[in-house]
């Protein structure tokens, strides 16, 4: 079974992290591809421009609404069977992802995710 987890860019990337996974749809204000250490950069499992547009203009109240878009988009988006067996075939994998809020991001979203459908795990 895989493990899953996340973490924000700008933290030093370990041996612990395992198989790093860049998961937004920009890249990291300031790092490079070096000090970001990620083999993989999954943009298009990225929540879409107009979601990730409209979620940034009010967090705080659109956190919910966020979610249950981003699952929507990740349903229907033909990238993400193929994304699930990369995942899967490392056994550590870290999703990284640049925001300030380490409980509210895309990543999260994704982790979680991807641990139902993978092991119907909804922790």
């Amino acid at each position: 079974m895989t493990e899953i987890k996340t973490k924000r860019a700008y933290e030093t990337p370990g041996e612990s992290d395992g198989f790093r996974i860049l998961v937004d749809r920009l890249w990291p204000r300031g790092l490079t591809h070096e000090r970001l250490d990620c083999p993989l950069w999954a943009k298009d499992i990225a929540p879409s421009k107009e979601l990730r547009e409209w979620f940034h203009a009010d967090p705080a109240d659109r956190w919910t609404g966020f979610e249950e878009r981003y699952k929507t988009e990740l349903r229907d988006n033909p990238a993400f069977p193929s994304f699930l067996k990369t995942v899967t075939s490392h056994p550590v994998v870290t999703f990284v992802y640049a925001s300030r809020d380490m409980a509210h991001n895309e990543a999260t979203v994704l982790r979680d995710v991807c641990n139902f459908v993978l092991f119907g795990d909804t922790a």
